[in-house]
């Protein structure tokens, strides 16, 4: 080890030679140099450099000139505290000392030995501290060089047998990595590929991976083998590090695990495990270790806070890996609040909240995003989309474009834009869009389908026809059956049409509610329908309906809920949306992740918005239970007992066999301003004439259900929706709609003189065949074709009987 005084000269040489402009101050520029050079083994990205630099500006802000830079003292006060290893970086520039400098430099140190003895173990403590932001890429102890050294040359050999890439050979994705909207990665300040840049994948079940497994298994035990723990650590996170930078991540995780055994509470070692098993796919297991990082950081004092804000964002990554979007937000706002320049951390805010339905913030976030990077195309693309959300169209489209203009190939960019023009009705700049789309991803086969409707859109029924051929190659859903089921109908149409001279009237009329009759009690009204058609929409959209009833019930009882005080003073059990967000992933456990956001989405903008009007981000969960319990499986009796238990669970019942009249006109409220908005919340029970009701009235299980089941004040839609629940995924044989043309599910509603026959969705918006103009229409349901059968044979036993005999 140099003495001090050598270590001064050193630093000093050091000095001198990146003091370009000889002004005693090394400026960016030079610092840049210095950093480049001292690290031949590695190439920085200019984002890498210059989080390097902030750090040291920042750290040793008393040692920096305003017009010069870094002084001689500063850059030597970096050394004292272990950011880098003169000895190392000195021998790496080439430079040497002269003989009579070191001596006499040496005879200085020598009166102070055990002074320079504690300084040098001080050092050795410091430099674990300052690993990430250290020139030399965080290695401190000389024998973990020959292991890094020897791991290359491993690695080589390995990398020459038997690299492949994905989509070559047997590779089974899409190769067009940078198409797509980066995941925002935050990793530490220094050196390292992107991940993304090119996947590798390695043939683990090889002869020539086994061998190099093994060799591996030499060098980590050389790492354990080292003289104190501080230097097996420092072995194996190197090791860790050259495996993750070559994608070789279940090797690295082993790694890095071992270290976080040597050295539990140090920050790194943890960050980089959970980097490791995130892109291994292991999603829940990466947040378990980010927030052991987490935990460390916070309680390890300044010295991790340069960490935090990547491990806030990369938590929140791997909490979106779990479909945990609402959670993942918080972790976003904490990274932009500790780095508000940190770009990416305000477009993964901006995109989460776009994803929950909060356009609003998404917007603002986003924007936020593109102002500190202008060229961020993955802003820009997920801009677009939360303003086309908002209506916002043809601002949508410019900011669509602009993503494009970035990056031709960005396939969300293009799909996006491509359902916008749809939604506009220009099917032919769609049907563009979506031809790029599959230009870059051939095996895209919802672009495929979107292309082939839009084709049909703009007229082309041959075009979409053969498009829609080539997305049944690419997968055999059923909805792609009747796609072309419904375009087979509309050419034997369009022949018809050709014949007749009827070609130029429009495909169906619009009938006022008032001229569409029931015939049987069976038979759902119009309104009723299209009102339950929304609901059921929602609950298969959030998969309430696979959440039994009684997982809620046990969720009351097993997991309580602190008592709070809200603004008006009353006691509540209420918790913030991101707790929420955990319980329900409790209950919706069978979900894949992505599922389960689409239903965080759907709940938050439908239930959350109302029960959280205030925005103060808090929800009562007692009425959040009840609110739900209605669409969740099991009987309809058990559904609405649990809505009432959901009731008594609020501190204000509790302990009670009775709720509050209150507590139930407050949830029938609030269940009709949930479900049924557009009779109104608060006009609601102003037209029903209640009164405001006594604090001290109770409402009895049996008086809930008159209540809960009134079909004009109460939540007597709920009988259709069940009617749904059974019968909406029915197919009536060869029945088609006569006026959507599709193959009629669920229930099919016929006109009992003209005999068409309409869908659910059609006959809820009042659509009828033009060519069948009437004063009224008289509709009987038939929940099944064995239905319709059973009432054809009644029909024909009946005509019998009153069938004259004959003489």
């Amino acid at each position: 080890m140099a003495t001090r005084g050598s270590r001064s000269e050193k630093v000093k040489r050091i000095f001198q030679q990146f003091d370009l402009n000889h002004d005693g101050g090394l400026n960016r520029q030079e610092m840049a140099a210095l950093v480049v050079a001292v690290n031949p083994r590695v190439k920085f990205s200019d984002e890498q450099i210059n989080a390097i630099l902030d750090e040291v500006f920042r750290t040793y802000a008393e040692f920096i000139d305003p017009n010069k830079g870094l002084t001689y003292d500063g850059l030597l006060r970096t050394y004292d505290d272990g950011a880098g290893d003169v000895d190392r970086d000195f021998d790496a520039l080439g430079l040497e000392l002269n003989a009579d400098e070191v001596t006499v430099k040496g005879s200085e140190a020598s009166s102070s030995s055990i002074t320079d003895e504690r300084a040098v173990e001080a050092q050795k403590k410091q430099r674990t501290a300052a690993w990430a932001v250290s020139p030399n890429h965080g290695i401190v102890f000389d024998e973990t060089w020959k292991l890094v050294d020897d791991l290359e040359i491993l690695v080589k050999r390995l990398k020459s047998k038997q690299e492949k890439l994905k989509g070559d050979g047997n590779g089974n994705g899409n190769n067009n990595v940078d198409a797509f909207s980066d995941a925002g990665w935050s990793r530490e300040l220094g050196p390292s590929s992107e991940v993304s840049e090119k996947r590798v994948y390695w043939e683990e079940s090889s002869h020539e991976y086994n061998v190099f497994v093994k060799e591996l298994g030499v060098l980590r035990s050389k790492a354990d083998g080292a003289r104190s723990r501080e230097e097996a650590f420092d072995g194996h996170m190197a090791i860790g590090r050259v495996l993750y930078e070559h994608q070789l991540f279940k090797e690295g995780l082993v790694s890095f695990k071992r270290a976080c055994e040597l050295q539990p509470t140090d920050v790194r070692p943890h960050f980089k495990a959970g980097n490791c098993l995130y892109v291994l796919g292991k999603c829940k297991e990466s947040k378990d270790e980010f927030l052991l990082a987490l935990e460390a950081a916070e309680s390890g004092g300044n010295q991790w806070a340069y960490l935090l804000p990547q491990i806030y964002v990369n938590l929140g990554i791997a909490l979106e890996g779990e479909g945990m979007v609402l959670s993942a937000c918080e972790y976003y706002r904490e990274a932009a609040i500790l780095c508000p320049t940190h770009y990416r951390a305000l477009k993964l805010l901006g995109s989460a909240l776009f994803g929950v339905g909060e356009y609003r913030a998404a917007v603002k976030a986003l924007e936020e995003a593109i102002y500190l990077k202008p060229d961020y195309a993955d802003a820009h693309c997920d801009l677009a989309s939360s303003l086309h959300s908002m209506g916002e169209d043809e601002r949508a489209i410019e900011v669509f474009q602009r993503a494009i203009d970035l990056k031709p190939g960005h396939v969300d960019a293009l799909y996006n834009l491509g359902g916008l023009y749809m939604d506009l009705g220009r099917f032919q700049r769609a049907s563009e869009m979506y031809t790029r789309v599959l230009a870059v991803w051939p095996n895209h086969w919802r672009a495929q389908l979107n292309k082939a409707v839009s084709l049909l859109g703009a007229g082309e029924t041959e075009e979409a026809k053969r498009a829609l051929k080539e997305a049944l190659k690419l997968t055999n859903r059923v909805e792609l059956h009747d796609a072309i089921s419904h375009l087979k109908h509309l050419q034997k149409k369009k022949g018809k049409n050709n014949g007749n001279g009827n070609g130029g009237e429009g495909p169906f009329i619009v009938v006022e509610p008032s001229k569409f009759k029931t015939v049987g009690e069976k038979t759902t009204l119009r309104p009723d329908l299209a009102t339950a058609l929304q609901i059921r929409a929602f609950q298969r959209v959030t998969r309430l309906g696979k959440c039994d009833v009684e997982a809620v019930r046990k969720e009351m009882r097993d997991n309580d809920v602190p008592v709070s005080y809200s603004g008006s003073g009353g006691p509540t059990k209420s918790i913030r949306k991101p707790n929420l967000e955990e319980i329900l992933r409790r209950l919706l456990n069978s979900l894949k992740p992505e599922t389960f956001q689409g239903a965080i989405k759907a709940i938050n903008e439908k239930i959350l918005s109302v029960l959280d009007d205030s925005g103060s981000g808090r929800v009562d969960m007692g009425m959040f239970y009840a609110v739900i319990a209605p669409l969740c499986g099991g009987p309809s009796d058990k559904r609405k007992r649990v809505a009432f238990d959901a009731l008594l669970w609020r501190p204000v019942n509790e302990g009670s066999s009775q709720i509050t009249k209150t507590d139930a006109i407050k949830y029938i409220k609030l269940l009709r301003a949930v479900y049924i908005p557009s009779h109104g919340m608060s006009e609601m029970l102003e037209v029903h004439g209640e009164e405001e009701a006594d604090s001290s009235m109770t409402v009895t299980f049996n008086q809930f259900l008159a209540m809960f089941d009134d079909p004009d004040w109460g939540f007597g839609i709920m009988s259709t929706i069940l009617k749904l629940e059974t019968n909406d995924r029915n197919r009536h044989g060869n029945q088609v709609c006569s006026v959507c043309r599709y193959p009629v599910i669920g229930s099919r509603f016929k006109e009992v003189k003209a005999r068409f026959s309409l869908c659910n969705q059609c006959y809820s918006e009042g659509k009828v065949p033009p060519s069948f103009k009437q004063e009224e229409y008289k509709f009987r349901e038939y929940g099944s074709e064995s239905e319709a059968m059973k009432a054809k044979c009644v029909c024909f036993s009946m005509q019998s009987h009153k069938k004259p005999i004959a003489t």
